[in-house]
């Protein structure tokens, strides 16, 4: 932890708390007790650092805090909405999901109910989704995770947090064409970066306002036991880097994935494809459908003519995956048959054994289908999947944003709960590739693997 902290970095409240004792109580004590009391809750002025405050200007559209943990993230969102809403229409919130929405933007320790003084402080309607503020003005609750829910839904001012946990970057498009209420329609978003394309695209948007901050800027304000732990823990490491220092690290060490292997073969929409010689639509399915369930992974890929050497091309055509009933995914499943004329489906039977294959039967009771099991874990079928895109053999046609970040942040230790979702797109992709390359069925060394096909059938 650093000895000395930046002066320039301290808010008002900071530097009146690293006075001498005395000095700071006869300070205190010159005040007008209305004085006093006014300093608890005077954000702008006095509690915030300079780089928490709302920028100056009206020609920005969206202000990105990108910072570490316990930087004050939170707090920054929850007080700019508190200032907005004195006097604005409608000041919305977006959380990674409804219960972060609810339990860290309105009721957390840093949140909006905690942050508000008396008079200012909003009503929370936990059921209609919405607070009322003093002002007149009110605040929808939306989730991240329901981006249909705000199409058509309107903002004047507008807060989303953690957005480089957003398990549908859709929603952020959503949310930007209902921001349009007002003379200045304006975004604050606070949130950990990490490498998605969302966050690559808010950061060189030209309407941005990007702040960055690290967890030692706070480092007076955060419990000494769980910072002494954390940076003893953390401090140098490359998750430590995007944690605390809020670094965007451009690819994950250890996955089995990059970015820069991705783009080399990638073949742009409207180019002419190699001519295909077999095409499945491949499926991973969830076991619910709630808020927080894992996706139905659904890709389509195919296997182009062998080249002069032999080697056929894999192509990556379609990512369909989301969260879906197994009636949805099943009429899903139908439609992208009959676009790509494909010729198999693939669908992991681990989590509905017989019911995938019934579910499949009733929509598509003539298609060939493969059904497989999963004996060995995530990363280790994923390997040799991973070697044919190292190989150069596999090409995505056009870009598949939300299939390509769960790839590069796919590692042998990929902690699902932190990351937020289960990587069911990268899934499917193996169980296409795996069908369409039967010798990706090999190690390197020369080993099988032990998973394969349970059962193949034509009806």
């Amino acid at each position: 932890m650093p000895t000395a902290v930046d002066q320039a970095l301290l808010s008002p409240a900071d530097k009146l708390a690293a006075l001498p004792k005395g000095e700071r109580d006869a300070f205190v004590a010159s005040l007008p007790p209305d004085e006093q009391q006014y300093l608890l809750t005077d954000w702008a002025g006095f509690l915030a650092r300079p780089n928490q405050r709302i920028p100056e200007g009206k020609e920005w559209a969206y202000w990105a805090i990108l910072a570490g943990r316990g930087y004050g993230k939170t707090r920054a969102g929850a007080e700019t909405c508190r200032i907005w809403a004195r006097g604005e229409q409608y000041v919305n919130l977006i959380g990674a999901t409804s219960d972060d929405a609810k339990d860290i933007m309105i009721e957390g320790e840093s949140g909006i109910l905690a942050c508000c003084p008396t008079d200012e402080r909003p009503t929370y309607k936990k059921h209609e989704r919405k607070l009322t503020w003093p002002s007149g003005c009110q605040s929808l609750v939306f989730t991240a995770d329901e981006p249909d829910r705000l199409r058509g839904k309107q903002h004047s001012k507008l807060w989303g947090d953690e957005i480089a946990a957003w398990r549908y970057p859709e929603a952020w498009d959503q949310a930007k064409f209902g921001l349009r209420l007002g003379d200045t329609p304006q975004a604050v978003v606070t949130t950990t970066p990490r490498p998605t394309r969302l966050i690559r695209e808010l950061v060189h948007d030209r309407l941005s306002v990007v702040t960055t901050g690290s967890t030692y800027e706070n480092a007076q304000n955060l419990p000494e036991s769980w910072l002494h732990e954390i940076l003893q823990k953390y401090e140098g490491t490359r998750l430590g880097r995007q944690e605390l220092l809020a670094e965007i690290l451009a690819d994950t060490p250890g996955a089995l994935w990059t970015r820069e292997g991705i783009d080399t073969n990638r073949i742009p929409v409207g180019d002419e494809l190699p001519k295909m010689r077999r095409v499945v639509v491949a499926i991973d399915p969830a076991i619910s459908t709630e808020d927080h369930s894992n996706e139905t992974g659904m890709v389509v890929v195919a296997a182009g003519e062998p080249n002069e050497a032999g080697a056929a091309r894999g192509m990556v055509l379609e990512d369909a995956s989301g969260i879906m009933t197994p009636d949805e995914w099943a009429r899903r499943t139908r439609a992208l048959v009959a676009r790509w004329n494909a010729d198999a489906i693939v669908a992991e039977r681990n989590q509905g054994g017989n019911m995938v294959e019934h579910v499949i039967r009733s929509v598509l009771p003539n298609s060939r289908v493969v059904l497989v099991h999963a004996s060995q874990g995530k990363y280790t079928r994923a390997e040799p999947a991973a070697a044919l895109y190292e190989q150069g053999r596999v090409s995505h046609v056009g870009r598949f944003d939300a299939l390509e970040d769960q790839m590069v942040a796919f590692t042998s230790d990929i902690d699902r709960k932190k990351q937020g979702y289960s990587p069911d797109r990268v899934d499917a992709l193996v169980w296409a590739l795996t069908d369409l390359f039967p010798q990706i069925l090999r190690k390197r060394d020369g080993r099988k693997v032990t998973y394969r096909a349970k059962r193949r059938f034509t009806a």
